[in-house]
């Protein structure tokens, strides 16, 4: 059996040193090395995306990979594409190194200098490893398959925009067009999503936290099933649990629900945390919502600046969603795109919360009639956002809306760098 071996090595002696000795093992088809974390897992979501036949058995990972640290680097891999053996090459073999490889999910450590004997041993045990749970998927085993979903983060430019309106509203879009929908409330100390959806669950984020292997059964116990056909992951009911979940815990846990989910809508509210910097910087596209007055758009610029500051998140890959817009308002969408060094979506939600009061004072926002102007516009922004499932027929014949879009037809930038080496805030 042919092996395909990926290797990640940003050093280029390093790389040239593997690439010839893996090009000595017999049985291996070694690929070209990538340089970085971000370019790795774009390669092997592309492989995966095309077929999951198409992933290589095995992936080394060098000790000086970057931006992301070679053990969250592989704990990601893990998650997202669990029928890949990681092997990591590292210099020094601590027994504390040792285990938090085996628990980030490493099938094996190779130590440097390289020695044909162990990288032959480490890869073939890889190798095998992997073929194994290849076999096992195939008989349709509870694990996570796929490349993973779309992730959308919704934050607010201060308290009161929105923010969880236009979350949840997103949410009930895609569902509504036959996708499976997530929706995750990283609102830690203030979510109101369960009340918003008249939900009473015991259960909550805070659950995950402490469990690094969440497997579809655990997510499963966590996770409301609305009846929307909505998964519901609740913020605690005690603001003060919000401190047990960490940015690690909430890459794992977007990572895990993204394996499961085509669209994930993560509600990250208007106060920034650890938990809630890593779901903006892991999402595919970063929403902001702001409202058109001084107040609140300064509140956005100061957002803006603090993610690029924090090195979450570049201002020109976020986008600004405009609500409670009044045509005749002096702040107009293009002003506030200026002010922020933002995108702006091309849909501004209109100002009309008596359309909204009666469902929002009830905890049914998922029953807001279909002809308020609000929820059309929400639902809008959802197809502009390319979470919503277009029938083949209007796939074939319609032009889209999209302004700014990316290789999977949504506004923003694709994300994939999910390391804790920038500097964050900590819960």
């Amino acid at each position: 059996m042919t092996t395909r071996i990926l290797p990640a090595v940003g050093d280029v002696d390093a790389a040239r040193s593997v690439t010839t000795l893996l090009s000595q093992l017999p049985d291996a088809e070694p690929a070209a090395p990538v340089s970085d974390s971000t370019q790795l897992i774009d390669t092997l979501a592309r492989l995966a995306g095309e077929s999951l036949d198409d992933l290589p058995e095995v992936v080394l990972v060098h000790e000086r990979i970057g931006p992301v640290p070679a053990l969250e680097l592989i704990r990601e891999v893990s998650l997202r594409f669990p029928a890949i053996g990681v092997v990591l090459i590292t210099a020094d073999v601590t027994p504390g190194l040792f285990s938090s490889a085996m628990e980030s999910g490493a099938r094996g450590v190779v130590t440097l200098p390289l020695s044909y004997e162990e990288l032959a041993s480490r890869v073939q045990s890889a190798a095998q490893w992997s073929v194994g749970v290849r076999r096992h998927l195939t008989t349709g085993a509870d694990v996570f398959t796929g490349p993973g979903g779309t992730v959308i983060s919704v934050s607010g430019a201060k308290g009161g925009v929105g923010t969880t309106v236009t979350a949840v509203q997103l949410a009930l879009a895609a569902q509504a067009s036959g996708r499976t929908v997530a929706l995750v409330d990283m609102d830690l100390q203030a979510g109101d999503i369960g009340s918003y959806l008249d939900v009473q669950f015991r259960r909550s984020i805070v659950d995950l936290s402490s469990i690094t292997d969440i497997s579809p059964r655990v997510l499963s116990d966590a996770v409301f099933s609305h009846g929307t056909g909505l998964a519901l992951l609740l913020a605690p009911s005690e603001g003060e649990s919000a401190e047990e979940v960490s940015d690690r815990s909430a890459r794992q846990i977007v990572s895990a629900m993204r394996s499961r989910y085509e669209v994930l809508i993560v509600d990250c509210g208007s106060q920034l945390q650890g938990a809630s910097a890593a779901a903006i910087e892991m999402a595919d596209t970063a929403l902001l919502v702001t409202t058109p007055d001084v107040i609140a758009v300064r509140g956005a610029k100061r957002v803006v600046r603090m993610w690029d500051r924090l090195q979450i998140r570049k201002a020109e890959e976020t986008v600004t969603v405009v609500n409670r817009f009044i045509r005749n308002t002096e702040i107009q969408p293009q002003l506030i795109e200026k002010i922020t060094g933002t995108s702006t979506a091309n849909t501004a939600i209109p100002a009309n919360f008596k359309e909204l009061q009666a469902v929002v004072d009830a905890g049914r926002l998922h029953e807001l009639d279909s002809k308020s102007t609000v929820k059309q516009a929400l639902w809008a922004l959802a197809g502009e956002l390319g979470i919503v499932k277009v029938p083949e027929k209007e796939k074939n014949g319609a032009k889209t809306g999209a302004k700014f879009k990316n290789d999977r037809g949504s506004i923003g930038r694709r994300r994939d760098r999910d390391g804790d080496s920038r500097k964050r805030p900590t819960t």
